[in-house]
């Protein structure tokens, strides 16, 4: 190993034992590992939802009179709760699939191609946070009646 390699090497910070007060402000995640995360917690969040989730399918699909019901919780809400806050868990419902849905093909991806370099990692990882978060900003618009049907 040349002298330049070993300093340059001595300047790259090492962590082994992440300190929760001290580290965890400076330590970089890289977006290959705020994904994996984020696929974690948006299961998590998917199954936490399930209920609600069964509730919106089948008040969409059972009659007509069930359907003005589940169209009128977007707008005048339900019991005590107020239709926008039943339009940010929505949102939610949406955000966690997108995301789930996109990183779990970037992961089929990636076993089926056998391409786990760094540069793909970072791009794939890039790739599916942006194509996530614009399909949510686009269902979220029409949720919220940004743009309505015509």
């Amino acid at each position: 190993m040349t002298e330049a390699t070993k300093s340059a090497k001595a300047v790259r910070p090492e962590f082994r034992n992440i300190n929760l007060l001290s580290d965890v402000r400076t330590y970089r995640l890289p977006a290959a590992g705020i994904v994996s995360i984020l696929h974690r917690v948006s299961g998590a969040v998917l199954f936490v939802l399930l209920p609600f989730i069964v509730w919106l399918f089948d008040k969409s699909v059972s009659s007509e009179i069930s359907f003005g019901e589940f169209t009128s919780a977007f707008s005048a809400g339900l019991g005590g709760v107020p239709g926008w806050f039943i339009k940010l868990v929505t949102l939610a419902i949406i955000w966690a699939y997108l995301h789930h849905f996109c990183a779990g093909v970037r992961h089929l991806y990636m076993d089926f191609t056998h391409k786990v370099s760094k540069e793909f990692g970072k791009s794939s990882a890039t790739a599916t946070l942006v194509i996530s978060l614009l399909l949510t900003a686009a269902l979220g618009a029409k949720l919220f009646g940004v743009f309505g049907a015509h």
